[in-house]
């Protein structure tokens, strides 16, 4: 039976006369990666900071449990990536490593050893001799995840772990984030929801500081998938003006159509895929893509936050 790892009863945040964050709940299942997605100012990162302690609450509670008990102090289990990590540009690697170690809680002999598994753990063992202040992007988020980690926390919250990095480096910091979510809880906050796809399995949408919708993604995506057509055309204007057509056609339930593409959300997908296939070919329309499925977790999101 799966336990819950956090509880968060009523959580808000006042910044004078502005609530940020109004009233959210929300638990979080020990052994999972959960994502708290929504646009900016959504307030995620007011949610992340009082989460991982860093930030006192106006009203609710943020329990964590360890063996299914409530604990006094959570902080020796929780492990905090912010969006913008800070480094001391002096300090090598492996020191900043064995520093972080040794802040929380673990002793010289331990802090020297888990410093060394995780330079390997987020390929840095041969930079980790190396000044902080050469680091690109990519490798300082990976010291900043082994800083997050070398003490073994139940529960890992990042903020925004990849948006200040290149396709590479994003790319390396997700497939760290596979691999850690298979010893270790994961919470992290994003708008990349390609990301959320990707490695969680629960995802939390917020808007304007509430939570608009929650649940696993199998369940999301069955709940509120729709069926969809996207489309794209030839430049030409027979081509353009039949996609204008399309949107008008009895099985369209909505269509968004921008120059040569549309997408289309119908009644029924196949009916829809194969009369329009066969309506374009009789009338001589260059269709460069058709794609029949389902709505995604962007579709999903976009219809969240602007209703």
């Amino acid at each position: 039976m799966t336990r819950e790892l956090l509880q968060v009863k009523g959580l808000s945040k006042r910044f004078k006369d502005r609530e940020v964050v109004k009233g959210i709940s929300f638990s979080i299942a020990e052994g999972s990666c959960a994502a708290l997605i929504g646009p900016n100012g959504a307030g995620k990162t007011t949610t992340i900071r009082m989460l991982a302690g860093l930030l006192q609450p106006s009203g609710g509670s943020v329990v964590l449990l360890a063996e299914g008990r409530p604990v006094a102090d959570p902080r020796p289990y929780i492990g905090y990536l912010p969006q913008m990590p800070v480094f001391y540009p002096w300090m090598t690697g492996a020191e900043f490593l064995l520093y972080s170690g040794e802040l929380a809680g673990l002793t010289r002999r331990e802090a020297t050893r888990e410093t060394g598994k995780w330079l390997d753990a987020v390929g840095l063992r041969d930079a980790g001799k190396r000044r902080i202040g050469g680091y690109s992007g990519g490798m300082k988020q990976r010291l900043g995840l082994a800083q997050a980690l070398i003490h073994r926390p139940r529960l890992l919250i990042l903020d925004e772990p990849v948006s200040a990095l290149d396709p590479a480096g994003r790319k390396d910091v997700l497939t760290l984030l596979q691999r850690i979510r298979l010893e270790t809880t994961v919470l992290f906050s994003t708008h990349v929801l390609h990301d959320a796809e990707e490695i969680c399995d629960e995802i939390l949408m917020m808007r304007e500081g509430e939570i608009v919708l929650q649940g696993s993604l199998d369940h999301l995506r069955r709940t509120y998938s729709e069926p969809v057509i996207r489309l794209e055309v030839g430049g030409d204007e027979v081509s353009r003006a039949w996609l204008a057509a399309a949107g008008g056609k009895d099985f369209v339930v909505q269509s968004e159509i921008s120059g040569g593409r549309a997408k289309l959300r119908v009644a029924d997908v196949e009916r829809a895929a194969l009369e329009l296939m066969a309506d374009a070919v009789s009338r001589r329309v260059t269709i460069r893509t058709l794609e029949a499925g389902q709505s995604t977790l962007e579709d999903l999101f976009l219809k969240a936050v602007r209703s």
